[in-house]
């Protein structure tokens, strides 16, 4: 993970699927499950995917609500 990646995912739309133009940080936890069961897709789309899966399953996206804020 890197520094900018947090602000990222309440900045960054996905960009395609069933909840194409929700941000990355919005997006419900059973979707980002099945990324992480099925794959996540290449690049920075997939790693920010990853990252907020991760912060959903430990009940961590309550980190995000500071940055909302200054979005």
């Amino acid at each position: 993970m890197q520094a900018p990646d947090l602000e990222r995912l309440v900045t960054l739309a996905m960009p395609f699927g069933r909840y194409k133009g929700r941000l990355i940080a919005d997006l419900p936890g059973h979707y980002l499950n099945w990324f992480a069961r099925e794959g996540f897709p290449p690049g920075e789309i997939g790693r920010l995917l990853a990252l907020m899966q991760e912060l959903d399953h430990n009940g961590l996206r309550s980190l995000l609500d500071p940055l909302r804020k200054r979005s």
